[in-house]
């Protein structure tokens, strides 16, 4: 009876994915198997594909639906014929939000680099999707990871097609500034806001001002008022008090959408993908 009734919920679990726009698929990875939502363009494809990295508070809202700016973006590259793969890092290792967390144990710049990694390999093997035409694209804590994994000394030791290019929304990129050894391998585009009190704009201005200084293709887009989070689709500025690195080291950052930045951020990375 449990496992009928566990049978009738996943069914529908499936069915209201379906009707959302995107497919719960599972992705095989170093320790196990990662959960992930997919959203597919109309057709046959072959079609050109991004995987995208959650940020901090995971894929989900606390009611199981997907968070609107994952479903938002989802949609929004998918109808624009740009398959989407967003694996579930944080989810799949029974884990919630991890914003107030110091300590990580599902670091960006480790763990879910080879989750992006584990999650281009799944998008290579099917039929539906270019193997060489698959982008990296992450959000705050997902965008540090994008820049970890495009260093060019973390170059994929598999056979396959590497990442095409990548998109970095508000990364922390003190880390990666101050790495000595950084060089991005793939052309790299970084948005943010200069008001952002999370991620600040500094770093990551140091960091592609001497990536370009090498020749490297490192596109920096910094928005004049924008916060943290400005790409949301409906976001109220406001601030939270349960972040565990803050720029100001009080443990509070202000979030919230910008119409303006968020506008010319869809149109920057469509533009930018339609290079795949």
């Amino acid at each position: 009876m449990r496992l009928a009734m566990a049978l009738v919920g996943f069914a529908l679990l499936s069915t209201a994915a379906q009707a959302a726009g995107y497919e719960r698929v599972r992705v095989p990875s170093y320790d196990g198997e990662l959960d992930a939502v997919l959203y597919l363009p109309q057709g046959p494809g072959p079609f050109p594909a991004v995987v995208a990295m959650h940020g901090c508070g995971g894929l989900w809202r606390d009611n199981g639906q997907l968070s609107t700016r994952h479903s938002d973006w989802g949609e929004r590259l998918s109808m624009s014929g740009i398959a989407v793969l967003m694996p579930d890092s944080y989810g799949s290792r029974k884990l919630g939000s991890q914003c107030g967390v110091k300590e990580l144990t599902v670091r960006a710049s480790r763990e879910r680099v080879a989750d992006a990694a584990a999650a281009r390999q799944w998008l290579q093997s099917r039929t539906d999707i270019r193997a060489d035409a698959i982008a990296l694209l992450g959000w705050s804590g997902g965008g540090s990871t994008v820049l970890a994994a495009i260093r060019r000394d973390r170059r994929p030791a598999d056979e396959r097609a590497d990442f095409a290019r990548a998109v970095a929304f508000y990364p922390g990129c003190r880390v990666q500034s101050e790495s000595a050894s950084f060089s991005a391998r793939l052309p790299l585009m970084i948005l943010m806001g200069d008001a952002d009190d999370w991620t600040p704009a500094a770093p990551c201005d140091y960091l592609a001002k001497a990536a370009r200084a090498r020749g490297e293709k490192v596109e920096l887009v910094v928005y004049p008022g924008a916060l943290h989070d400005f790409d949301h689709p409906r976001l109220e500025v406001r601030e939270r008090s349960d972040i565990a690195n803050s720029a100001t080291g009080t443990g509070k950052a202000t979030v919230g959408t910008n119409p303006a930045a968020r506008d010319d951020a869809i149109k920057r990375v469509k533009a930018f993908l339609k290079g795949l």
